[in-house]
């Protein structure tokens, strides 16, 4: 199948609000859209995690980005444009996405993804897309399509065909949270 393809099944599994899995700028991950609040919860389910730990969104442009947000402080702009490698920022003040995807403090993480696959993904699909790590809360993240457990794989409603040979140098994004009063934190480097 080629990619093209692949991204338009993917899209269309995620507007009838399915769960994917598919290749990010890190990992694989499992994704939905990220203003469906019942596929959220769904997410969690698979990777059966506490919904009080947060998960991520991806989006294809730094423009994208500032539709979740009441305000993007300045140096997001700049954090974004220099970042060497996949970096997560997780911003106060989230708006437009599903109510169970945001944090107690009304945080939302969310990183603009650079990889070509999960870009265009972003793109095509022209909303946030959920996205944490395809493996069973508190087990190793898969470094490749191949590490991910049958039970996951089982459980979503689209598997994407691009990219299964490729294996990830299984580092995370970098994370960074940035607050409304202007407090810069490094959560992982």
């Amino acid at each position: 199948m080629n990619c093209d393809i692949d991204i338009r099944n993917a899209v269309e599994v995620l507007k009838q609000g399915g769960v994917i899995l598919y290749p990010t700028d890190t990992i694989w991950g499992i994704g939905c859209d990220a203003q469906n609040e019942e596929a959220v919860r769904r997410v969690y389910e698979i990777k059966k995690r506490e919904d009080s730990k947060a998960l991520i969104c991806l989006v294809d442009s730094a423009n994208r980005m500032q539709r979740y947000f009441r305000q993007v402080p300045d140096v997001a702009w700049d954090l974004i444009e220099y970042a060497e490698r996949p970096l997560t920022l997780i911003l106060d003040g989230a708006v437009n996405v599903a109510p169970n995807l945001v944090a107690e403090d009304g945080s939302l993480g969310i990183r603009v993804t650079k990889e070509q696959f999960s870009q265009q993904l972003c793109y095509r699909f022209q909303r946030a897309l959920v996205s944490t790590s395809a493996n069973l809360s508190g087990e190793p993240s898969p470094r490749s399509f191949y590490d991910i457990p049958e039970e996951i794989k089982s459980k979503v409603d689209y598997i994407v065909q691009f990219a299964r040979g490729r294996k990830s140098d299984g580092r995370p994004s970098s994370i960074i949270k940035l607050t409304s009063d202007g407090a810069v934190t490094v959560i992982r480097r």
